[in-house]
């Protein structure tokens, strides 16, 4: 199948193992969608296009364990997938510069799940 036919998603993954309330979950997840998709947007203008005119799929996955973020991190770092960890402000529920989530993509389905697919919904 050729890549302009293929499936394009979203992958926001959270952080579970720090004690963040749900608004804070929330607010985190915004931040690495948007700081996501402005990456990629840059990179692939085309596939971002696609992505919004296809309706902006999106999947929000956790991690449980330190071990596990840094883990995805690595693998994310060595791979070509767009992505963007957000490092909180720390003006509330975390000291700041705490890596609360990371967004993949919009890119194509298939080499996100590559690397995401042993971890849980949240």
């Amino acid at each position: 199948m050729e890549k302009q036919q293929k499936e394009i998603k979203q992958v926001i993954i959270l952080r579970k193992d720090i004690d963040m309330g749900t608004g804070k979950l929330v607010a985190q997840g915004s931040h690495a969608s948007l700081m996501s998709f402005l990456h990629t947007e840059k990179l692939y203008p085309e596939l971002a296009k696609k992505w919004i005119s296809e309706g902006e799929t999106k999947i929000v996955l956790k991690v449980n364990k330190p071990g596990e973020f840094e883990e995805l991190k690595d693998r994310l770092k060595r791979s070509s997938l767009p992505f963007q960890v957000v490092k909180d402000a720390g003006q509330t529920q975390v000291p700041p510069g705490t890596e609360t989530a990371i967004g993949i993509g919009p890119y194509y389905t298939d080499e996100i799940n590559r690397i995401t697919s042993k971890l849980k919904l949240l």
